[in-house]
């Protein structure tokens, strides 16, 4: 049986399926407390370099991953943890390549903002803002070169900041002249570094960033799971049906600062309470789920319990795992050919 008639076709229903929606609590969960040991080693001096946590945008992944395809590539910035999560590695490699493991996704040479797992179709963690953008689309261009009749869409994550980079509209133009497909993902979380999105940008409903290229666009509520996956599915479909790329604005929320070292004081205290008390979008599908009658205090409590022994059995595995050997750190980086002449 060939290739092409064994791949998936497109989902179509745009609701959740209940068991969907459960895996679902649990996924965000384990970004969650895989984001909360990730800062708590960063503050214990095991972690160096730069670190981006995730935590109060666990949705937006969440709810794609459950959307996409298998073979759908996903590319994002350098908050990219819980992206490596959702697309089902390893939290022991992931732990791993932040704490410089040889155990590590990336060997433990790429640290926390470049992580790559290109068996599960991820193609990184990139530290420069907007970089990722034009790799995504190029990841478009190779699966519309295949001319396969359902291609794999390229989804590309980038932030409010980098919405505002040149690469991101020259990506947008190529994108929309050859009808790439692929998703553009912009998590507006509000601030780019300390700069509120107000302050920043002309043009602050970010879906319609695409209209002077005819790339269609539309905003959702990025604390809600079941928002995020409905738009996905029609998103994604619009892409893989040839009609070119698409954007969606997921509008969320990040609890930490910046990085690891920001201590986040261009912002008040009581919108950071607000946000975690009536909008966590963990909290509101575990509410969700108990009013639905699909999972109970008792049932909520063991999966929390397991995301807490995974994500300590990942941590305390990587902590004992070993460095790469200095031999070792030179390789992977370029390879030297030999030319005659």
């Amino acid at each position: 049986m060939g290739k092409k008639s064994v791949k998936q076709t497109q989902k179509t229903n745009k609701l959740m399926r209940e068991e969907d929606l459960i895996s679902s609590y649990r996924d965000m969960l384990l970004i969650r407390r895989f984001e909360e040991r990730a800062g708590q080693l960063y503050g214990l001096g095991k972690i160096g370099g730069f670190c981006h946590l995730y935590s109060g945008q666990e949705a937006v992944v969440t709810g794609i991953a459950k959307a996409k395809l298998p073979e759908d590539q996903m590319i994002t910035a350098y908050r990219d943890h819980g992206h490596i999560l959702a697309c089902g590695v390893d939290p022991y490699n992931v732990m791993a390549e932040l704490l410089g493991r040889a155990d590590g996704v990336s060997k433990g040479k790429g640290g926390s903002m470049h992580m790559f797992d290109v068996d599960k179709h991820f193609y990184g963690g990139h530290g420069i803002v907007g970089a990722q953008v034009p790799i995504g689309t190029g990841l478009a261009f190779a699966n519309a070169y295949k001319e396969d009749k359902n291609p794999a869409v390229s989804i590309t994550y980038f932030g409010d900041g980098a919405s505002n980079q040149g690469q991101v509209y020259e990506s947008f133009n190529m994108a929309a002249l050859w009808k790439l497909p692929v998703l553009y993902i912009i998590e507006n979380n509000q601030y780019a570094m300390g700069t509120s999105v107000e302050r920043a940008s002309a043009q602050t409903d970010l879906s319609q960033r695409g209209r002077s290229f005819g790339i269609e666009g539309r905003q959702v509520d990025g604390m809600d799971i079941e928002a995020v996956y409905a738009a996905s599915l029609e998103a994604l479909e619009h892409a893989r049906s040839g009609k070119g790329p698409f954007i969606l604005e997921m509008k969320t929320y990040r609890y930490s600062g910046h990085s690891m070292s920001d201590p986040a004081k261009y912002r008040k205290r009581e919108e950071v309470k607000d946000m975690r008390q009536h909008h966590d979008p963990i909290n509101m599908l575990k509410d969700r789920l108990i009013e639905r009658k699909l999972m109970n205090e008792e049932e909520s409590k063991k999966i929390q319990d397991e995301v807490f022994d995974v994500i300590e059995q990942a941590a305390n595995k990587a902590l004992e795992n070993g460095e790469p050997d200095s031999s070792a750190l030179m390789t992977d980086i370029y390879v030297e050919e030999n030319h005659a002449g």
